[in-house]
């Protein structure tokens, strides 16, 4: 599996980290609109990410939830059907949550600098430092704790959870169960 180190802030606004995040890129911004679908799963998180009605990817992945730079190791499968996916897994497994965003997407050498409006949570920033097959973690840790110095963050704008868990958490928002989801 592929890994990586992540790091996830709320921010203020995408706004005002737009110029930083253009003066430390090598490339961007790239605007991607993202409808994010998680299944239940009982070894990590299973989510289907559709960009389009023909274009998605059905994505597996690991990592603890914890302020700071965390590992995750994932696996990615494009699928040019996301929604005959999405219903075929609700069926399956059951459909957690829903989490629509628009990214605005730099890369930074080998990371990925995503500048996230998330709908209902507001705007955040999220690091993933791309590791070499064997590289230890301490190598991604040191780039994301860089990167975040360069973006103005602080420790106090750590964010631990998953997009997906902030949304379960709100007043008025039902949490589906795997048995109840999909029906």
């Amino acid at each position: 599996m592929a890994r990586n180190i992540e790091i996830k802030a709320r921010i203020e606004s995408v706004e005002s980290l737009l110029p930083v995040a253009a003066e430390i890129a090598d490339e961007g911004p790239i605007e991607i609109d993202q409808d994010d679908t998680f299944f239940a799963c009982p070894n990590g998180r299973l989510k289907l990410r559709a960009f389009s009605e023909h274009d998605g990817q059905l994505i597996f992945y690991q990592r603890p939830d914890s302020a700071g730079p965390k590992e995750s190791f994932y696996v990615i499968s494009p699928t040019s059907s996301p929604d005959t996916i999405r219903q075929l897994l609700s069926l399956a497994y059951g459909e957690i949550g829903r989490v629509r965003k628009h990214r605005t997407l730099f890369l930074a050498g080998r990371t990925r600098i995503h500048l996230d409006k998330v709908d209902e949570l507001g705007d955040f920033l999220e690091l993933e430092v791309v590791l070499a097959e064997g590289e230890p973690n301490e190598a991604g840790v040191s780039v994301a704790h860089e990167l975040l110095e360069k973006l103005g963050i602080s420790p106090h704008q750590l964010v631990e959870e998953a997009y997906v868990d902030l949304l379960a958490k709100l007043p008025n928002k039902p949490i589906l169960s795997p048995t109840s989801a999909g029906r």
